[in-house]
């Protein structure tokens, strides 16, 4: 039997420190090398990945931006990308006005991916999400709500204190046409209110992958909301240790924290346990 593993980034694969550690990247290039079908998951644009994974060594797409975006984990090359349609563009210009002073859009020009911001006065987690990206030159602040929509529009974010942006979640989710997720930050304080284009979620994007290399069974790892749905498809759903409670409940297994190398120790292990 073939089988596909999938790792969640941030909280799960990632440690605290927002860091892979040598022995998880040394363990998992040594699993790939001799067969092991692995890639991650992550809601973080591939660029930003790449930060953190440039040394894994992967063969297989990895699914970014929650699903909306496949690409290459060792060029960053984009291989497949879901956008907005116009209807849908549009409605999110008249049903957020929100977004203005408390979040950006992702909007792509061909291979490249600028982040468009219009806030004078952005709320305090905008502001800090600006501040630690200031030398990313893909973080462009526009004039005017308009001007966020340039290029192909494919993704929306919010980040705020949870009570600034429920309602926003509440009202847009009952939108049909687009994913919406809603959750804590895996390091932080600040709430994220993430919008994608419609069938684009981390747990749609594995399962196509899954059928297109012919994998017979899903081990996937998470630690947070937007991991749920791929703990649904997975035959196996490991929570880190240090996940929240709700995806410790769906989980079909509770491993070692994020911290610990818990991941690919776990994989090398079961790989052993497969072979024996």
């Amino acid at each position: 039997m073939k089988t596909l593993f999938v790792s969640d980034l941030d909280g799960t694969l990632m440690r605290s420190d927002k860091t892979l550690s040598e022995k998880t990247v040394q363990t998992l290039n040594r699993l790939i090398e001799n067969g092991v079908l692995f890639t991650y998951a992550t809601a973080r644009s591939i660029q930003s990945a790449m930060e953190i994974t440039g040394k894994l060594k992967l063969k297989l797409p990895v699914i970014t931006r929650n699903g909306t975006v496949l690409a290459d984990n060792s060029n960053g090359r984009m291989i497949q990308k879901a956008l907005f349609t116009l209807k849908e563009i549009n409605l999110l210009k008249t049903e957020l006005p929100e977004l203005e002073e408390r979040g950006f859009v992702s909007s792509y020009f061909g291979e490249e991916m600028f982040k468009f911001y219009c806030a004078k006065n952005p709320v305090p987690g905008l502001q800090k999400y600006i501040e630690e990206h200031k030398n990313d030159s893909r973080m462009k602040r526009v004039e005017n709500l308009e001007a966020m929509f340039e290029g192909e529009a494919g993704y929306v974010t919010l980040v705020d204190d949870e009570s600034n942006i429920r309602s926003a979640y509440e009202r847009m989710r009952k939108y049909e046409g687009w994913e919406c997720v809603f959750q804590k930050d895996a390091y932080d304080n600040e709430f994220w209110l993430e919008i994608c284009p419609e069938n684009c979620t981390k747990a749609k994007a594995i399962l196509a992958l899954k059928k297109k290399i012919g994998a017979d069974k899903l081990v996937v790892f998470g630690d947070s909301i937007n991991d749920l749905p791929m703990f649904e498809i997975a035959d196996e759903a490991c929570a880190v240790g240090n996940a929240i409670p709700e995806a410790k409940a769906w989980a079909t297994k509770i491993i070692g924290k994020n911290d610990d190398d818990s991941v690919a120790c776990y994989i090398e292990q079961w790989m052993q346990e497969q072979a024996s």
